[in-house]
């Protein structure tokens, strides 16, 4: 775990849903990680439990976030990222299931730089992950 330095970090409940993120940005050669709710993904920020050991130096280039999890959601979890010097200029892009005015509105009051619904079909899913990906990645300058 010492050196894991994801470009991509999913933090997302939904085995499915990761599994399509996964696949659109695998023929890209990214590092991913996943991690399945926002006390991991808390946890990994903060190089806390399994992840004490981490470098956290190394952080990754965008955080895809689900709002709808257990244990802490989404907008907790953006809410600490956005609020802490260290990782607050990380791009995150809030992956919702559905169109929620008052969560459009409260993940961009707490910082996020995008908010995408999913879409429903896994063909238009997996499109839009590779573009948010790539552009992330490659077209937006940080």
């Amino acid at each position: 775990m010492a050196d894991l330095e994801p470009d991509i970090l999913i933090i997302e409940d939904s085995d499915e849903d990761a599994e399509l993120t996964i696949r659109a940005l695998k023929k890209h050669n990214l590092k991913i990680l996943r991690l399945i709710d926002g006390v991991e993904g808390l946890d990994f920020m903060n190089g806390n439990g399994k992840f004490s050991n981490r470098n956290l130096s190394a952080k990754p280039r965008v955080i895809f976030l689900d709002l709808k999890m257990p244990r802490i959601d989404g907008l907790e979890v953006l809410s600490k990222i956005k609020s802490n010097n260290d990782t607050k200029s990380i791009p995150v892009v809030v992956l919702a299931s559905t169109e929620d005015d008052p969560n459009i509105k409260r993940a961009y009051d707490l910082g996020a730089n995008s908010y995408i619904v999913k879409p429903v079909d896994a063909e238009n899913f997996m499109t839009t992950i590779t573009g948010l990906g790539l552009y992330w990645l490659f077209t937006n300058k940080v």
